[in-house]
């Protein structure tokens, strides 16, 4: 679930303290603040994805000013996270499967270019509304197997193992066989450092506990001589700001798959995280502006060494919950990473990787929401199967493919709810004068003899033209009506396939013996329906400006003229 601000946060207006420069102050704080927690977890999500840690303090550096000075959103924090480091993976793995350290380099500019282009050739394209292709459950199941899959592959160092990745199935079969390999030091520091993480995590969430946790990882480390005794650490980091990185234009059609799962991903994240952390008095989340940001976030990224970035949800709670008020906070986050890299690296160097471990595991898990499955279950069990596929086709299909999972079922599930769009039979409450459809939860509403009013609901266009059509006959069989009056004030486009359904549909009805009437068509509807000449063929005496009008016609049982639509619409 996403953290939301509190309600003493909300306040878009700037707070002063009653001090001279009172917002940059709280934005110099925050951004420091953020740092305790961005440049841990960057450097965690670094090895997710095979790479140096290095590599994550590169991308809190350069993607993380781009989008500060392009963005829409005044305290998204825009860095490396879970989903992405573990697609990164995914990617890298294909590429170079030997693990070359040089091409890995390569190859991770290179995929880090090429998102960034893919999001700025959808800007152009205005392609915006793309991001919710993907359905909310559909999107809880694939963080879900996300989150499952990142734990797994973080466990064997928790207990200082190393295993060949065969698969998540597989992979957690050779992990208990090589559990009594485990070493007992790395395995001590990693759980005590997962533990120690929970309990603050829980205690004081956003805190800088994974910056606490890792300067005593480093402080024990130095002290005991961890890396003599066997235990694996980080090892060298360059000391010094990220060096130009050119991509390897070979790559890019094999990394062009990949490539647009990561940039969906990163748009669809930093969407969702700059929506939740937007309070009343700042600026919109602008899609299309959102998608030139974090792509020249990403293209320039690209070219210092950074791995695929987007918008992070805890690290964008931390500025917002510690008074950030603009992306100041973001370049404060920025220039501690610099300062890191060119005074901390040596120090960091001594960082087991079970600690690492530890802080990727603590903050996957929250991908993992039982909570989230159960309220969709409980509201639609359809959308509770898609989220379902979703997790598990990433477990049995990988990473890059469950995206793709993941935006058929949203597809289909759009196009099951568009291709079967809802018919009702409308009665009136007895006594009142309340349409509405006939339900046995209102068993008492009437209905008229002789005349069936029915409602379609949506969009009427080709895909479902046909099953409209065959259940308004199903419905005229079972109930043989002398008048049936089509309610079309719930239609809010008919295309060419679907009126001209209707067109036959009369044709059918009138040789029944059956009389049709329109009713409460709006301006749009009314005007495809006079262009086809269909209203001309009924007369303007069928075609009612509401079904009410149409109920008094049939109940004063007279050919008195009618109240017809209004001339390029209805009431």
């Amino acid at each position: 679930m996403i953290p939301l601000p509190h309600a003493d946060q909300s306040s878009g207006a700037p707070h002063s303290g009653g001090e001279p420069g009172g917002p940059l102050r709280l934005d110099i704080v925050a951004g420091l603040t953020a740092a305790a927690v961005v440049l841990p977890k960057a450097m965690a999500y670094a090895t997710v994805a095979g790479l140096p840690v290095s590599v994550g303090l590169y991308t809190a550096f350069v993607p993380m000013i781009v989008y500060a000075l392009l963005g829409s959103s005044r305290v998204l924090s825009v860095s490396s996270t879970t989903t992405l480091a573990i697609l990164t993976a995914s990617e890298l793995a294909l590429v170079v499967p030997d693990g070359d350290p040089v091409r890995l380099l390569t190859a991770t500019a290179t995929l880090t270019a090429l998102t960034g282009l893919l999001l700025i050739a959808a800007a152009a394209l205005r392609l915006g509304f793309v991001a919710n292709f993907i359905s909310s459950p559909v999107l809880t199941g694939f963080k879900a197997g996300i989150g499952l899959v990142i734990v797994l592959d973080q466990l064997p160092k928790l207990f200082g193992l190393h295993i060949e990745k065969q698969g998540f199935f597989r992979d957690v079969l050779t992990l208990f066989q090589h559990l009594p390999e485990t070493s007992i030091i790395t395995f001590a520091i990693g759980a005590t450092a997962l533990v120690l993480l929970l309990l603050l995590e829980r205690i004081w969430p956003h805190s800088p506990a994974p910056l606490a946790i890792v300067g005593a990882g480093i402080a024990l480390s130095w002290l005991a001589g961890l890396g003599a005794a066997g235990v694996s650490i980080v090892g060298h980091i360059p000391q010094a700001l990220p060096s130009l990185t050119l991509p390897d234009v070979d790559m890019i059609l094999r990394l062009l798959p990949g490539a647009c799962g990561i940039a969906l991903m990163s748009f669809t994240e930093t969407i969702a995280a700059g929506r939740a952390f937007s309070v009343a008095g700042e600026p919109a989340i602008r899609p299309n502006r959102e998608l030139v940001a974090t792509g020249l976030a990403n293209f320039s990224g690209g070219f210092f060494g950074a791995m695929p970035a987007g918008g992070g949800t805890s690290q964008t709670a931390v500025v917002r919950a510690v008074g950030g008020h603009s992306q100041k906070a973001s370049l404060v986050t920025a220039a501690a990473s610099a300062a890191t890299m060119l005074v901390l690296a040596p120090l960091l160097g001594l960082l087991p990787q079970a600690v690492l471990a530890a802080i990727v595991i603590v903050y996957s898990v929250g991908l993992i929401d039982p909570v989230e499955f159960k309220s969709i279950r409980r509201v639609r069990r359809m959308e509770f199967r898609w989220a379902l596929a979703a997790f598990l086709g990433v477990l049995f299909f990988g990473t890059l493919q469950g995206i793709i999972i993941a935006i058929i079922l949203s597809l289909v599930g759009l196009a099951s709810q568009t291709a079967k769009p809802r018919i009702h039979i409308v009665g009136r409450k007895r006594g009142g004068d309340v349409l509405r459809p006939v339900s046995a939860e209102h068993p008492d509403d009437e209905t008229f003899e002789g005349l069936l009013i029915l409602r379609p609901e949506g969009r009427l266009f080709f895909v479902n033209a046909q099953q409209v059509g065959d259940r308004i006959r199903e419905l005229v069989n079972q109930e043989k009506p002398r008048v049936v009056m089509l309610d079309l004030s719930r239609v809010v486009d008919i295309e060419y396939s679907a009126l001209q359904m209707i067109i036959e549909g009369e044709r059918s009805l009138a040789r029944q013996g059956i009389v049709l009437w329109l009713a409460g068509l709006n301006p749009d509807v009314f005007d495809y329906v006079r262009a086809s000449g269909f209203a001309e063929q009924l007369g303007m005496d069928r075609m009612l400006l509401n079904t009410r009008v149409g109920i008094r016609r049939h109940q004063e049982g007279t050919s008195a003229e009618p109240q017809p639509v209004a001339e390029g619409g209805s009431a």
